[in-house]
């Protein structure tokens, strides 16, 4: 398996059977093997996680199937505006929070599982082939010193109960949130999934470039027993190759 951060919470995956390309916004999309499918996910429409460059970067490859959070509201209006053609029309599907999907990939059964984010939109979780895989999108922990005490109270109720599904769940790569914009208080929605999910490798994102907040959450002393590998992200583009097994 190969993964390769494009920037932000973009990320590609590659297995023996199939892409993942998830919250892609801006170009260029790393070249593809035509005769894999590609599953393209965009979380919510926020410009930091979804743009209409999705569907021009991914034009010449046949085998793309989108799946999309209802809230980017692709509507055929949107769509004319976005310059998609009628081909790629057909192989966009929708999904809102708490639903269950399962695809085809050329044999490979993948499951994709929605939970509803404490921003906008929805998380993704996938599953294939006793592998399985969570791409967070907005769904964290939000927690900003600016806010009401009664706000981040709030938030933190809404982030516990929404991200329950995962609890006791084996998760071999988890793309999960680390925003250094919440100064102290960034690292409280990794430290929450960690402490309920079995996670084997977690891939910080949405740093804003910040890849140095990596190195300052692996160095407290109380996550130095974490059973989770903290996978260290240094630049856009950087990638990895997994045993699959």
């Amino acid at each position: 398996m190969k993964i390769t951060f494009l920037y932000h919470s973009a990320f590609l995956v590659e297995t023996a059977q199939f892409y993942l390309l998830f919250d892609f916004y801006k170009a260029p999309l790393p070249a593809l093997s035509a005769d894999k499918p590609l599953f393209a996910f965009a979380s919510h429409s926020h410009a930091d996680h979804f743009s209409e460059a999705l569907f021009s970067e991914t034009a010449a490859h046949e085998k793309t199937q989108f799946i999309l959070a209802r809230s980017v509201r692709p509507t055929p209006k949107r769509l004319d505006a976005w310059g998609v053609p009628d081909a790629q029309r057909g192989h966009i599907v929708t999904m809102r929070a708490g639903e269950t999907l399962t695809l085809d990939a050329d044999g490979t059964e993948l499951t994709v599982e929605t939970l509803k984010s404490t921003d906008e939109g929805v998380a993704f979780l996938l599953s294939w082939q006793g592998k399985t895989l969570y791409h967070a999108g907005d769904l964290n922990w939000w927690h900003w010193k600016g806010e009401e005490k009664a706000w981040n109270n709030n938030m933190e109720a809404s982030f516990k109960r929404n991200i329950e599904p995962l609890r006791g769940r084996r998760i071999d790569m988890a793309f999960l949130p680390l925003d250094p914009r919440q100064e102290e208080f960034f690292a409280l929605g990794m430290d929450y999934v960690l402490s309920i999910a079995d996670v084997r490798r977690a891939f910080p994102m949405h740093l804003w470039e910040r890849f140095d907040c990596i190195a300052r959450y692996k160095s407290d002393a109380q996550r130095q027993n974490l059973k989770t590998n903290i996978v260290d992200i240094y630049h856009d583009g950087q990638s990895w190759v997994f045993d699959e097994s």
